[in-house]
């Protein structure tokens, strides 16, 4: 349990919660009655993960990637949360490299830049050049970072533990969440793990029917050299993307239809990721795509990656197309089929209706100008306030479409972002329907019709003998009707209770006006009484039962 010991970090955090304000959270981690929980204030929130350090920025930017959690305003926040922090010294960093290699320096690396080109929260970069005069960047790992992520991770399941007590715990399922980020977090610290995601999206990517492979790049990884520690990957000369208004080869501003090019490759790049592949990198930010000195583009850090299976493929392509038809009815036929198990408590018309009333917004929008990622999180966010719950990788599938939709508005603003993506949906549809082999899936189809054609008269045959002999048997099974036929059942019993309770009355009343000796006036008490007491009887069931009314 979070509270059953105090240790420093425990009081650092608690002090870092007094120190925002966050009242709630205050009065849970002291050990007092909490109020109805209520999540911070978006930049209160924010600012709590900044001041508990990088594991806890981590959190914060996963939870950006789960619009179907949080409100607009929190992932607006939470997304602008950077994990850049200050370089570790070079001689810890050295002593990583050396522990990572087993061997001498310089027999490895001809030159190692002591000053790192970025710095994050799970490591740092350096640029560094082989004894066979290839240059590397060389991802290090930060040191002694293993021990304070087991006990922030240590720290953060007992606080989802305190949380899953409370409604809001249970309503947002805290502890899975929390699962998830450790989970995700402990993957960030394998490198080997972030190589074989890079080598898997370059195979991915070095053949395509909608772009030219030649004009994009994915580093190379030197897997002789790499450890859990140590990245080793091939050193790609160029500036982030939107720093790249002068060609960095040439002091001449890139050409609009150079622009034009480059942002197409990109949609089509992560078209195909997203709806072919079903493996995509899913933090497209400016600072992860290059645009290199001879003019082509590099996709970096595959530290966060995404996985779609081929069904959830098919309901976002036509959802893509839903939103663009303003279905409202579709969409929520879509949601339900997206969503995770237990949706049946879903109140559909109302659903459908928050949804007509959210794409009634762009009714009057041209096409071409509407933010599908926008219009994405707000089906996610609508769906979520009705109790609809999503997989996580719908998460980082918005996430992935919003940075990039975001980077390619950004560096090239006349894009017309409908006309790139109708081909690539027809294109969809169409191997949908055939695949990529149209003359296996032709065959397959004819062996299915024959094999068809063949069974069909012997089951039409038995059917027909099934229905002359009388032996044709219907099973049927009708959900809820248990239900409904104890209802009727209890209906019925009552009904014939009063019927009874009606008839003992009215037979005691006739033999007690009619009644010459006492013997029959004694069987005229004796049927009020039973009368009474099975009305009485009654009555007790029916008020018992709450259905008075």
């Amino acid at each position: 349990m979070f509270l059953a010991q105090t240790s420093s970090r425990q009081r650092e955090i608690i002090e870092v919660v007094l120190r925002n304000g966050w009242d709630f959270m205050r009065r849970l981690l002291t050990g007092g009655k909490a109020d109805e929980p209520k999540l911070p204030p978006p930049a209160v929130l924010r600012n709590i993960l900044v001041d508990l350090g990088p594991v806890y920025v981590k959190l914060g930017q996963l939870l950006s990637t789960r619009p179907d959690l949080l409100p607009a305003e929190y992932i607006e926040e939470l997304s602008t949360l950077q994990d850049e922090v200050p370089p570790v010294a070079w001689p810890a960093i050295e002593m990583v490299i050396r522990q990572a290699i087993r061997r001498p320096l310089d027999e490895v690396f001809a030159t190692i830049d002591a000053v790192p080109v970025a710095a994050g929260s799970i490591a740092q970069t350096h640029h560094a050049t082989l004894i066979d005069g290839r240059e590397v960047a060389l991802k290090v790992q930060r040191p002694g970072l293993e021990a304070v992520i087991r006990q922030d991770i240590a720290l953060i399941r007992g606080m989802a533990d305190l949380a899953a007590r409370t409604e809001l715990g249970k309503e947002y399922d805290i502890v899975a969440i929390a699962e998830e980020f450790t989970n995700a977090l402990q993957a960030e610290l394998d490198f080997c793990q972030e190589a074989s995601y890079t080598d898997q999206l370059r195979r991915n990517l070095s053949k395509s029917r909608w772009f030219d492979p030649a004009r994009l790049v994915i580093p190379e990884i030197n897997w002789d050299l790499t450890t859990e520690k140590l990245l080793v990957m091939q050193w790609l000369d160029g500036v982030p993307l939107l720093s790249a208004e002068i060609r960095p080869s040439a002091d001449t501003i890139i050409p609009e239809e150079e622009r034009r090019q480059i942002t197409v490759l990109l949609f089509r790049v992560f078209f195909q990721q997203l709806y072919i592949d079903g493996f995509f990198h899913a933090d497209p930010h400016p600072g992860n795509l290059f645009y290199l000195k001879d003019g082509r583009v590099a996709i970096l850090d595959c530290g966060m990656m995404g996985r779609l299976d081929p069904r959830t493929q098919q309901i976002l392509t036509e959802m893509i197309l839903a939103i663009s038809d303003m279905d409202s009815q579709r969409c929520v036929q879509l949601t339900i089929q997206l969503g995770t198990s237990g949706q049946s408590g879903v109140n559909m018309a109302r659903l459908e209706t928050d949804y007509d009333r959210m794409l009634r917004k762009y009714a009057n929008v041209n096409l071409s100008e509407i933010n599908f990622s926008q219009v994405f999180y707000e089906i996610l966010q609508t769906a979520r306030n009705n109790k609809v719950r999503f997989p996580s990788n719908l998460g980082l599938y918005a996430k992935a479409l919003a940075n990039l939709e975001g980077v390619a508005r950004q560096f090239d603003p006349e894009i017309n972002l409908l006309e790139q993506i109708k081909p690539l949906i027809t294109d969809l549809f169409r191997r949908q329907l055939i695949g990529d082999q149209p003359l296996q899936a032709l065959l397959r189809t004819a062996l299915d019709i024959k094999s068809l054609s063949l069974q069909s008269p012997r089951q039409i045959e038995l059917l027909l003998d099934r229905v002359t002999s009388e032996t044709l048997k219907w099973n049927l099974t009708i959900r809820d009707l248990d239900p409904l036929r104890r209802s009727m059942d209890d209906s019925a019993n009552r009904l014939s209770f009063s019927i009874l309770v009606g008839c003992l009355t009215i037979g005691a009343a006739i033999i007690s006006s009619n009644a010459p000796t006492g013997s029959l006036s004694q069987l005229s008490i004796g049927l009020f009484v039973v009368a009474s007491f099975l009305g009485l009887w009654l009555v007790v069931s029916i008020l018992r039962s709450g259905r008075l009314r």
